[in-house]
């Protein structure tokens, strides 16, 4: 399991090696596709000493690196966040998000299932439901729905 930027930093690390026991990954908020308070904040001094050279490539460009790499080859569950404590973040990135990473944004090309919980960013990993859709995807490979029967 990874949340945020170790999505990104799993993601980097499989396009050039090759793990032969991965098994199933959740990620939680990743983004996958970027974010665009990477494209407001990124020039300021303030956030390049906050999150250092890293920060800087997470923007939402086509060169970016979450873009760069491209699809996943593995099999892949990706929790993304819906609620926010940050409603000025939350105003700058369109549609629903987690007050740092949108919901589309965390998708990526490739992924096994998608699931969107009420939570945000920083304590995700804390929620209850969200440790029970973890062990879930990674026994069975998606996420439990309770409207499919599962």
């Amino acid at each position: 399991m990874t949340h945020s930027l170790g999505g990104i930093v799993l993601r980097y690390y499989l396009k050039e090696n090759q793990l032969n026991n991965l098994g199933r990954v959740v990620m939680l908020s990743p983004p996958n596709q970027g974010s665009e308070l990477v494209d407001i904040f990124g020039p300021s001094v303030l956030f390049r000493a906050v999150t250092g050279p890293v920060g800087q490539q997470l923007g939402t460009e086509s060169s970016s690196v979450p873009h760069a790499l491209g699809s996943v080859d593995f099999e892949v569950g990706i929790i993304a966040g819906s609620e926010s404590l940050n409603p000025i973040f939350s105003h700058l990135i369109p549609g629903q998000d987690d007050g740092r990473v949108s919901v589309e944004r965390a998708k990526v090309e490739g992924m096994a299932d998608f699931l969107i919980v009420p939570q945000v960013h920083p304590f995700i990993m804390n929620s209850s439901e969200v440790i029970k859709q973890v062990i879930y995807f990674l026994e069975n490979g998606r996420f439990l729905r309770h409207d499919r029967g599962a």
